[in-house]
């Protein structure tokens, strides 16, 4: 068992990096290579079995807009943008920078910019590697329950402990986790859209439309078991986020 704390232990150390817009130590415990190849293989499964967007002027614009993000990432990817049919409010960006925006998201996209803040959110999430970050988490905390059920093996409540720490492990490190990676691509993708030369208060605008048009729809889920922030905690940190983000978008 220390045998097994003590490797639990250097790997947590070994494997710390950090966020490069943020500042934030994060723990990893893939390579951006290994997250790359992995991304690209999905990416090319997923577009495999959907339909990309024959229209030609979204699409265009959708290049257009993640292009220009790309651009001021400073990670050099092998950026790939594509607009899918898709009814779905969506987009997302696979590790290495494989970026899909569903044509259902356009509705309340509306402009440039507003698609501007969709993209850079989710290129955020990839360049500060979230995907990686969330597999190391859910991996240690595979680690820190094998740990605790060999320390328990005697113990006849064991199945009923461990079963509350594995709860109380997703309501205390994961769902928290995911909200702060919610955060963290918010407050990232603002400067990066402001960098990319789109006004940062369009992304107010567009979470304002979101915040409407989902309204009520939530099914009453608290922000406390949700693994985003809530519309309105959202909306506020943008607006704390928009003195530094304008600060960008100004230079331009």
């Amino acid at each position: 068992m220390k045998k097994f704390n003590l490797l639990f232990l250097a790997l947590f150390l070994s494997s710390c990096t950090t966020v490069s817009m943020t500042g934030r130590q994060q723990l990893l415990l893939s390579s951006e290579s290994e997250e790359a190849a992995s991304g690209a293989a999905s990416y090319q499964q997923y577009l495999s079995e959907s339909k990309i967007s024959t229209d030609k002027t979204n699409t265009a614009l959708v290049k257009k807009v993640g292009q220009k993000i790309a651009a001021v990432s400073g990670c050099d990817y092998d950026w790939e943008f594509n607009l899918l049919e898709n009814d779905e409010a969506n987009a997302w960006c696979l590790s290495g920078g494989k970026v899909a925006v569903y044509t259902g998201i356009l509705p309340y996209t509306q402009t440039e910019a507003g698609l501007a803040t969709v993209m850079s959110h989710e290129i955020a999430h990839a360049i500060a590697r979230h995907g990686a970050e969330r597999a190391a988490q859910a991996q240690l905390m595979e680690y820190g329950l094998a740990a605790g059920n060999m320390a328990l093996q005697n113990n006849e409540n064991r199945e009923l402990i461990m079963m509350g720490v594995n709860v109380a492990g997703n309501v205390g490190v994961i769902l928290p986790y995911s909200r702060k990676h919610e955060s963290e691509a918010d407050y990232m993708g603002l400067l990066l859209m402001a960098k990319a030369g789109y006004d940062p208060n369009e992304a107010v605008k567009f979470w304002q439309r979101m915040s409407q048009a989902s309204s009520g729809s939530q099914g009453g889920l608290s922000d406390f078991l949700s693994t985003h922030p809530s519309d309105e905690k959202r909306i506020k940190d943008l607006q704390s986020h928009m003195e530094e983000a304008l600060k960008y978008y100004n230079k331009q």
